[in-house]
């Protein structure tokens, strides 16, 4: 079994998924409107671009990761 999978806690799991929930509720709360105009860009960008977002957004949260748990 990977090491990962044995230190990891479940409670670390599941505080890290109820973050993600807040974290996503927020724009819609704050401001819908504004919500609907991201998601209207989102979905005129091309698959490479969205990608790249995607992979950008990924290697942030890893690094940010990476600091706060060392």
């Amino acid at each position: 079994m990977p090491a990962f999978f044995v230190i990891m806690d479940w409670q670390d799991l599941f505080a890290a998924l109820a973050l993600v929930l807040v974290i996503e509720g927020l724009m819609p709360f704050l401001s819908p409107k504004g919500l609907r105009q991201a998601y209207s860009q989102v979905i005129r960008m091309d698959d490479k671009s969205l990608r790249m977002a995607g992979l950008v957004s990924m290697i942030i949260g890893l690094v940010l990761l990476t600091l706060v748990r060392s």
